[in-house]
């Protein structure tokens, strides 16, 4: 336990301190986006994912140092190992997509802006690469509980096929819901806790991922949270989705995994609808407060909210967080 807490602050004080300089990096050279919620659109650095992905490494590899040299090695090094080769692979993947900053504002999904992502169809591709420190050392245990059916063992079909599913589900799931200060960051940070509570209670290594994760989260909220210093970037969204993927594999809790990202797959489902290209951003209304881009049209969660009660971006991420909080509860009952 003493060495979680020392990973932990290890990923804490890391990204807090290091992110004011990534910040200045970032948009010195040309990194950035429009914050799209604000009058004046101003320019922010992007792609804050790299913020949160040096923190943890740094936790990660805190920990490894200290078990190794006092314990030697064990399997849950391997499993952390691999799990710093997905964080490294995704962040970079991310960080590419953050890369399309154009010289003018272009028009896309959610407005006139001067970042341009990759094409939505590549991008499950692109985190597919993140899966595959998972695959080859063959993380998680291959036989399921399925409802209705009982258990089932998948032999290599969990490490071939179950694994880059999940990993390319999770990530592109988390991508597709934000865009509010804060929101990102403040419901990965709900849900890292819960699932990390969840695997200290059952006593998994899993705990290790998840709450290093929370820890270098809470050093990157700072400059977050609403009005926002940094944008979290597609290398955030990816980089997020990759980490539930591992931990869930990795601590073997697919059940607890799918719960807390049940925010997100409503909202591919609501995406759906609209064939991935509805924004979930509102109109800003010169009074601040925001409009449901599409009327009565619901394709975002984010759209529910706006069409229950005219909010300003504030509101709808503290709205966003309470969600997420209320369905991680259910992890610790269903």
């Amino acid at each position: 336990m003493l060495t979680l807490l020392v990973s932990m602050l290890a990923a804490l004080f890391v990204t807090f301190f290091i992110t004011p300089q990534l910040m200045k990096f970032l948009y010195s050279a040309g990194v950035v986006g429009l914050d799209l919620h604000k009058k004046n659109k101003p320019k922010l650095p992007t792609s804050g994912g790299l913020c949160v992905a040096i923190g943890i490494l740094a936790g990660l590899l805190t920990y490894i140092g200290i078990e190794t040299f006092l314990f030697g090695l064990s399997n849950e090094i391997i499993y952390l190992l691999a799990v710093i080769s997905s964080v490294l692979i995704v962040t970079f993947v991310g960080f590419l997509d953050d890369l399309g900053v154009k010289k003018r504002r272009v028009k896309i999904k959610d407005g006139m802006d001067i970042r341009v992502g990759l094409s939505q169809w590549l991008k499950p591709l692109i985190t597919l690469p993140a899966a595959i420190p998972l695959m080859v050392i063959k993380a998680g245990v291959t036989t399921m509980a399925i409802p209705f059916i009982g258990t089932v063992d998948f032999g290599l079909i969990y490490p071939l096929i179950l694994i880059p599913i999940g990993v390319v589900g999770a990530s592109n799931a988390i991508n597709l819901l934000g865009g509010f200060n804060g929101s990102e960051a403040g419901m990965a940070l709900i849900y890292t806790l819960a699932l990390g509570l969840y695997a200290l209670l059952h006593g998994s290594i899993a705990s290790i991922i998840f709450f290093v994760t929370f820890a270098a989260l809470l050093g990157f909220i700072r400059y977050n949270w609403y009005p926002a210093r940094i944008l979290p970037g597609d290398s955030l969204t990816y980089l997020l989705g990759s980490l539930v993927a591992c931990g869930v594999i990795v601590g073997n809790m697919e059940r607890a995994g799918i719960i807390a990202l049940i925010p997100f797959i409503i909202e591919f489902f609501l995406k759906a609808r609209a064939k991935f290209k509805a924004s979930c951003l509102g109109k800003l209304r010169k009074d601040g407060k925001l409009d449901a881009p599409y009327g009565k049209k619901i394709y975002s969660l984010t759209h529910v909210l706006m069409n229950l009660k005219r909010m300003k971006e504030i509101d709808v991420t503290r709205s966003l967080i309470l969600i997420e909080a209320l369905v991680c509860c259910l992890i610790f009952f269903i």
